[in-house]
């Protein structure tokens, strides 16, 4: 049996935020945002890592959502892929957007957030650290400064970016009152075990 393509994909939930006064944008696992406009960006995380990029001299910028598989394999127990060739398409699609979208590479930084350990007591050993861990080791080996971080420890995020600027506000979410988290990652993990990287990346 053949593994389904994986990309990821744009985030396509938009609404207004009422508490900001500011048209927003929702990501969610596996998905990535880049704009030129002055809108918030908003995501939920909890073993996932997100990567808020932008050119700091034009406000270009943009988010990502990702994890990397369990393991490399497929459905059928073979190598589907390395862990960390999800992690990098993730980043590269990100970065590439904004390339094109008139962001200069040598003018990128970045923050991160995320790879909490929530997802310990489902089976899967320090994905959210393995996360955190490669988003750093790619950032510094592509050059680009990670000019702020809140990663690992046990808790789930919800990150607010507002790319224009590089502000980004984070709450820390100790009392969860369900398990739309851990379900909602547990499914995109699973996707990614089942999957192969679909397509080529354009690397500039």
């Amino acid at each position: 049996m053949t593994a389904r393509g994986f990309e990821e994909s744009l985030a396509t939930n938009s609404y207004y935020d009422s508490q900001f006064k500011k048209n927003a944008v929702k990501l969610l696992p596996g998905e990535y945002y880049y704009t030129t406009k002055d809108l918030l960006l908003v995501t939920t995380l909890g073993s996932c890592v997100s990567a808020c990029i932008r050119d700091r001299t034009n406000g270009i910028g943009g988010m990502n959502h990702f994890m990397l598989p369990e393991n490399g394999r497929n459905g059928g127990g073979e190598w589907a892929s390395t862990p960390t060739r999800f992690g990098a398409y993730a980043m590269e699609v990100l970065i590439n957007s904004l390339i094109k979208l008139g962001a200069r590479r040598d003018q990128l930084e970045a923050k991160l957030f995320g790879g909490g350990a929530v997802l310990r007591n489902m089976g899967i050993l320090n994905v959210g650290r393995q996360n955190g861990a490669f988003a750093l080791d790619y950032l510094r080996e592509e050059g680009i400064p990670v000019v702020a971080q809140d990663l690992f420890d046990a808790y789930p995020r919800k990150v607010y970016y507002f790319p224009a600027t590089g502000k980004v506000l984070m709450k820390t979410l100790h009392h969860l009152k369900n398990n739309t988290i851990v379900e909602r990652e547990q499914s995109y993990m699973q996707r990614l075990a089942q999957s192969e990287i679909a397509g080529d990346i354009e690397l500039f």
